[in-house]
Protein backbone atom coordinates (compact mmCIF):
# COMPACT_ATOMS: atom_id res chain seq x y z
CA UNK A 1 0.00 0.00 0.00
CA UNK A 2 1.41 3.08 -1.00
CA UNK A 3 1.49 6.60 0.92
CA UNK A 4 -1.10 8.96 -0.67
CA UNK A 5 0.10 12.64 1.15
CA UNK A 6 -2.76 14.36 0.20
CA UNK A 7 -5.24 11.62 2.09
CA UNK A 8 -3.25 12.21 4.91
CA UNK A 9 -3.44 15.55 4.90
CA UNK A 10 -7.14 15.59 4.25
CA UNK A 11 -7.73 13.17 7.55
CA UNK A 12 -5.26 15.52 10.05
CA UNK A 13 -7.28 17.92 8.02
CA UNK A 14 -10.96 17.21 9.08
CA UNK A 15 -9.48 15.25 12.70
CA UNK A 16 -8.29 18.66 13.36
CA UNK A 17 -11.62 20.88 12.64
CA UNK A 18 -13.73 18.19 14.50
CA UNK A 19 -11.53 18.26 17.34
CA UNK A 20 -11.68 22.11 17.23
CA UNK A 21 -15.39 22.07 16.74
CA UNK A 22 -15.83 19.66 19.55
CA UNK A 23 -13.38 22.02 22.65
CA UNK A 24 -15.58 24.92 21.78
CA UNK A 25 -18.68 23.28 22.03
CA UNK A 26 -17.62 22.04 25.87
CA UNK A 27 -15.41 24.27 26.69
CA UNK A 28 -16.33 27.30 25.70
CA UNK A 29 -19.91 27.45 24.52
CA UNK A 30 -22.33 28.53 27.18
CA UNK A 31 -25.53 28.04 28.07
CA UNK A 32 -27.73 29.77 30.25
CA UNK A 33 -29.73 28.07 33.02
CA UNK A 34 -32.38 29.48 35.48
CA UNK A 35 -33.43 28.52 38.54
CA UNK A 36 -35.49 30.06 41.84
CA UNK A 37 -35.56 29.86 45.43
CA UNK A 38 -38.15 30.93 47.51
CA UNK A 39 -38.05 30.82 51.15
CA UNK A 40 -39.66 32.24 54.84
CA UNK A 41 -38.18 34.16 57.53
CA UNK A 42 -40.36 33.34 60.71
CA UNK A 43 -40.79 36.49 62.55
CA UNK A 44 -38.51 39.13 60.39
CA UNK A 45 -39.79 42.02 58.62
CA UNK A 46 -38.80 42.74 54.65
CA UNK A 47 -36.83 45.85 55.24
CA UNK A 48 -34.56 44.30 58.37
CA UNK A 49 -34.03 41.11 55.97
CA UNK A 50 -33.33 43.73 53.11
CA UNK A 51 -31.19 45.55 54.71
CA UNK A 52 -29.05 42.55 56.19
CA UNK A 53 -28.39 40.79 52.75
CA UNK A 54 -27.54 44.47 50.93
CA UNK A 55 -24.54 45.13 53.21
CA UNK A 56 -22.05 43.19 51.59
CA UNK A 57 -19.92 42.82 54.33
CA UNK A 58 -22.79 39.99 55.79
CA UNK A 59 -22.19 38.12 52.72
CA UNK A 60 -18.81 36.59 54.39
CA UNK A 61 -21.45 34.85 56.93
CA UNK A 62 -24.03 34.24 54.64
CA UNK A 63 -21.98 32.18 51.72
CA UNK A 64 -18.88 30.51 52.79
CA UNK A 65 -17.28 30.00 49.54
CA UNK A 66 -16.54 34.03 50.06
CA UNK A 67 -12.90 34.35 50.76
CA UNK A 68 -12.04 38.17 50.40
CA UNK A 69 -13.91 41.11 48.70
CA UNK A 70 -13.43 44.84 48.25
CA UNK A 71 -15.42 47.67 47.60
CA UNK A 72 -15.08 49.59 44.48
CA UNK A 73 -18.03 52.11 44.33
CA UNK A 74 -20.81 53.12 45.63
CA UNK A 75 -23.50 55.97 45.05
CA UNK A 76 -27.03 56.60 45.75
CA UNK A 77 -29.32 56.60 49.07
CA UNK A 78 -32.09 54.68 50.42
CA UNK A 79 -34.40 55.13 47.71
CA UNK A 80 -31.82 53.62 45.19
CA UNK A 81 -28.25 52.78 46.76
CA UNK A 82 -25.74 51.09 43.98
CA UNK A 83 -22.57 49.56 44.56
CA UNK A 84 -19.79 47.84 43.17
CA UNK A 85 -18.07 44.99 44.41
CA UNK A 86 -14.28 42.62 43.39
CA UNK A 87 -14.95 39.52 45.60
CA UNK A 88 -12.97 36.26 45.58
CA UNK A 89 -14.28 32.75 46.19
CA UNK A 90 -13.75 28.96 46.18
CA UNK A 91 -15.62 26.50 44.25
CA UNK A 92 -17.36 24.42 47.20
CA UNK A 93 -17.01 21.01 45.63
CA UNK A 94 -13.32 22.23 44.77
CA UNK A 95 -11.99 24.32 47.01
CA UNK A 96 -8.56 24.09 45.33
CA UNK A 97 -10.67 26.04 42.24
CA UNK A 98 -10.82 30.09 43.30
CA UNK A 99 -12.34 32.46 41.22
CA UNK A 100 -12.42 36.17 41.04
CA UNK A 101 -15.78 37.95 40.18
CA UNK A 102 -16.98 41.78 39.58
CA UNK A 103 -20.66 42.45 41.07
CA UNK A 104 -22.79 45.46 40.39
CA UNK A 105 -25.85 46.31 42.80
CA UNK A 106 -28.96 47.87 42.88
CA UNK A 107 -30.81 47.82 45.86
CA UNK A 108 -33.88 49.86 46.38
CA UNK A 109 -37.11 49.63 48.07
CA UNK A 110 -39.73 48.32 45.47
CA UNK A 111 -43.49 48.69 45.96
CA UNK A 112 -44.67 47.42 49.20
CA UNK A 113 -41.37 45.12 49.64
CA UNK A 114 -37.61 45.81 48.68
CA UNK A 115 -35.28 44.50 46.21
CA UNK A 116 -31.55 43.56 45.38
CA UNK A 117 -30.67 43.03 41.64
CA UNK A 118 -26.89 42.24 40.48
CA UNK A 119 -25.02 41.27 37.77
CA UNK A 120 -21.76 39.27 38.47
CA UNK A 121 -18.86 38.23 35.93
CA UNK A 122 -17.10 35.67 37.56
CA UNK A 123 -13.67 34.47 36.28
CA UNK A 124 -11.35 31.53 36.41
CA UNK A 125 -7.65 30.89 35.85
CA UNK A 126 -6.71 35.03 35.48
CA UNK A 127 -9.95 36.22 33.25
CA UNK A 128 -9.33 32.82 30.67
CA UNK A 129 -12.54 31.66 31.68
CA UNK A 130 -15.46 33.89 32.53
CA UNK A 131 -19.19 33.84 33.01
CA UNK A 132 -21.99 35.72 33.50
CA UNK A 133 -24.98 35.57 36.38
CA UNK A 134 -27.53 38.04 37.11
CA UNK A 135 -29.79 37.88 40.33
CA UNK A 136 -33.17 39.21 41.19
CA UNK A 137 -33.57 39.42 44.78
CA UNK A 138 -37.14 40.34 46.28
CA UNK A 139 -38.49 40.52 49.81
CA UNK A 140 -42.06 40.79 50.91
CA UNK A 141 -44.16 40.68 54.08
CA UNK A 142 -46.33 38.47 54.96
CA UNK A 143 -47.70 39.16 58.08
CA UNK A 144 -44.93 38.71 60.78
CA UNK A 145 -42.84 36.84 58.32
CA UNK A 146 -40.59 37.91 55.22
CA UNK A 147 -41.18 35.92 51.73
CA UNK A 148 -37.38 35.51 50.21
CA UNK A 149 -37.49 35.34 45.99
CA UNK A 150 -34.72 34.58 44.48
CA UNK A 151 -34.44 34.45 40.54
CA UNK A 152 -30.83 33.67 39.23
CA UNK A 153 -29.98 33.48 35.55
CA UNK A 154 -26.00 32.20 35.07
CA UNK A 155 -24.33 30.66 31.77
CA UNK A 156 -21.78 27.70 32.04
CA UNK A 157 -19.64 25.89 29.91
CA UNK A 158 -21.79 22.81 28.36
CA UNK A 159 -19.15 20.52 29.72
CA UNK A 160 -19.58 21.90 33.23
CA UNK A 161 -23.15 22.14 33.54
CA UNK A 162 -23.63 20.00 36.63
CA UNK A 163 -20.49 21.60 38.32
CA UNK A 164 -22.03 24.78 37.97
CA UNK A 165 -25.51 23.78 38.76
CA UNK A 166 -24.44 22.29 41.93
CA UNK A 167 -22.15 25.11 42.68
CA UNK A 168 -25.42 27.25 42.44
CA UNK A 169 -27.37 25.06 44.54
CA UNK A 170 -24.95 24.95 47.28
CA UNK A 171 -24.44 28.58 47.35
CA UNK A 172 -28.28 29.56 47.91
CA UNK A 173 -28.90 26.69 49.67
CA UNK A 174 -25.90 27.53 52.25
CA UNK A 175 -27.18 31.69 51.89
CA UNK A 176 -30.93 30.80 53.25
CA UNK A 177 -29.91 28.65 55.79
CA UNK A 178 -27.52 30.61 57.31
CA UNK A 179 -30.02 33.73 56.52
CA UNK A 180 -32.84 31.81 58.62
CA UNK A 181 -30.06 31.33 61.10
CA UNK A 182 -29.49 35.58 61.68
CA UNK A 183 -32.94 36.34 62.08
Amino acid sequence: MLFNPMKWKSKILAYSLVSALLIYAFFFYKRKYTVSFEFIIKNSTPESVWEFVADFSNMKKLNPTIEDWDIISESGNYDHWKYSVQYTEHLSHIPIIKNTAHAHFAVKPEGKGFSINSEHRTCFFSNIGCVDSVSQFKFHGIGDDTKCLENVQYECPVLFTLLCYKEVMYQREEIMKNLVAVF
